[in-house]
């Protein structure tokens, strides 16, 4: 996808994730935050033609090659459009509850074990100082990896693979969580959508 950038479509319902995560906070979410960052995206490229083929996802893994004007509001909006997109797309309500194939074994060879990832990833998005995302990617070594990142940045910037992320802004979380973020992470567990996580892990690995 490349400009001008569609909001894409949740692919269920703002109700479909309770009741870990509430249609209230889905709706405001994606309907004026992640719209927010589409429009803002747009408006910052629509001036700038020969950046209009480009996606989202190589805007950010070519920040340095932007125009000096532009290059803050592409990282904050074009950030906050990818990750969202990746956000709604990794969740699912009914989905497994666990990954499996290829994508549990070298969980389990990065990690030791599935529970021990879920623990790092919480920890690295629960410990993010203010805003921010929790990231389980694919580095430039095609090996897994967990960390975090402020704002909307994305883990395309370093050059990576983003295969899982949970979104640790309060917008995300607060109406239903308040200050209790690691309700919110515990939560989130239960709606990841591991079929989408493996088929995002198999790309990225080539």
């Amino acid at each position: 996808m490349a400009y001008p950038f569609q909001l894409p479509d949740l692919g269920y319902e703002h109700d479909a994730l309770e009741p870990h995560i509430d249609a209230r906070t889905m709706e405001i979410h994606h309907g004026k935050h992640h719209a927010g960052y589409t429009k803002k995206l747009n408006a910052a490229l629509e001036a700038h033609e020969s950046l209009h083929s480009r996606s989202a996802e190589d805007l950010l893994r070519n920040l340095e090659s932007l125009p000096d004007g532009i290059r803050t509001a592409v990282r904050n909006n074009g950030g906050g459009y990818a990750n969202h997109a990746l956000f709604w797309d990794i969740m699912t309500p009914g989905g497994a509850s666990s990954p499996s194939g290829e994508l549990a074994s070298a969980i389990e060879a990065a990690f030791d074990s599935f529970d021990s990832l879920k623990d790092k990833v919480s920890d690295a998005a629960g410990g993010r100082f203010g805003s921010g995302w929790g990231w389980l990617v694919v580095d430039d070594s095609k090996k897994l990896a967990v960390y975090s990142t402020p704002n909307q940045d994305s883990p395309f910037m370093k050059g990576h693979t983003p295969i899982l992320g949970v979104d640790v802004w309060e917008h995300a979380y607060y109406l239903k969580y308040q200050n209790r973020r690691p309700d919110y992470l515990s939560a989130f567990w239960n709606v990841v959508n591991w079929d989408r996580v493996a088929e995002r892990f198999a790309a990225a690995r080539g």
